[in-house]
């Protein structure tokens, strides 16, 4: 049932690819159409000729089946883009409305719509809808002030040290993956390519290039910029270009690390980081709130497991 529906939401994701096709089938269509017809005469399509050629409203941009398409739709998609407006982006999206239309009515035509599967997808969407709508309506999440973050940018600032480090990292799972990785390393064979092929932690594929962290020194507990405190230790003590002599212990996995780069730590601007510490602290407020929500409601509910 599950892989069937699957098929119906596959068909409706091309319809991209087949506006591509519409607007050269419709425009076969018309250039084939004879410029006019006998008075009492039928046409091939679904109504008579009188009403296919029937001018369409000055706010529209096709008819479907005698389903009007707005020009209205096809500016909501244009600014959805984001990409400038050109009769080729119009066209592109007026193709894509009338071949989702015409699918909508063959499904109708076939009344997919009392599918049981279906039935279970418009429920789920519209409980999805009315949950949002309800969270509009009363989520009351705390304001994030120009204090607040500042406030959050001297926080994060107090947690830099004097230097910062560019590294790189090679987990594996066993210990003699790891001596062979080391091996490698003490021939000379790149460090990128030995963490693309044998790394399962992070960034394995951009060669296990980490992003750039500075720490207090003395490194201590609860510092480390959530990173693992041996990585820490061990990142503040090796030279620059050096590599870890020993595999590092980090749960599970055997960590090799290099030191690719160490600098005089460059603390961003306040200007520059406001935008996306302020983001920060907005999606904190929206959770908090919204564990009030669930809170209250779960305190007045009965609720058996």
């Amino acid at each position: 049932m599950k892989a069937k529906f699957s098929r119906v939401w596959v068909a409706a994701g091309v319809c991209a690819v087949l506006s591509v096709v519409t607007g050269p089938v419709l425009a076969a269509k018309s250039a084939a159409a004879p410029s006019s017809v006998k008075s009492g005469s039928k046409s091939a399509g679904t109504g008579d000729s009188q009403s296919e050629n029937k001018p369409l409203p000055t706010d529209a941009v096709a008819s479907v089946n005698g389903v009007v398409i707005s020009k209205v739709s096809v500016d909501a998609m244009v600014k959805a883009s984001g990409q400038p407006d050109s009769p080729q982006l119009r066209e592109l999206f007026k193709g894509q409305l009338i071949a989702n239309e015409l699918l909508k009515q063959a499904a109708q035509k076939q009344h997919y719509e009392t599918r049981p599967e279906v039935q279970a997808a418009l429920e789920a969407a519209k409980t999805m809808i009315v949950t949002r709508a309800y969270m509009t309506e009363h989520l009351n999440a705390a304001p994030v002030s120009d204090a607040d973050v500042k406030a959050k940018y001297d926080a994060v600032v107090a947690t830099l040290g004097e230097n910062e480090y560019h590294a790189s990292v090679i987990a594996v799972r066993d210990a003699v993956t790891a001596q062979t990785v080391l091996d490698e390393l003490k021939k000379g064979t790149d460090f990128a390519a030995l963490a693309r092929q044998y790394s399962q932690g992070p960034n394995a594929a951009q060669g296990g290039q980490l992003n750039w962290v500075s720490f207090k020194t003395p490194i201590t507990a609860g510092n480390t910029q959530n990173w693992p405190q041996p990585i820490a230790e061990a990142l503040v003590k090796l030279p620059k270009g050096a590599v870890s002599a020993e595999p590092l212990k980090i749960g599970d996995q055997l960590w090799i690390l290099r030191v690719d780069d160490k600098r005089a730590t460059q603390i961003p601007k306040f200007e520059e980081s406001a935008p996306l510490l302020r983001k920060q602290l907005e999606q904190i407020a929206m959770e908090k709130a919204t564990a009030q929500i669930i809170g209250d409601l779960v305190k007045s509910a009965r609720i058996q497991q």
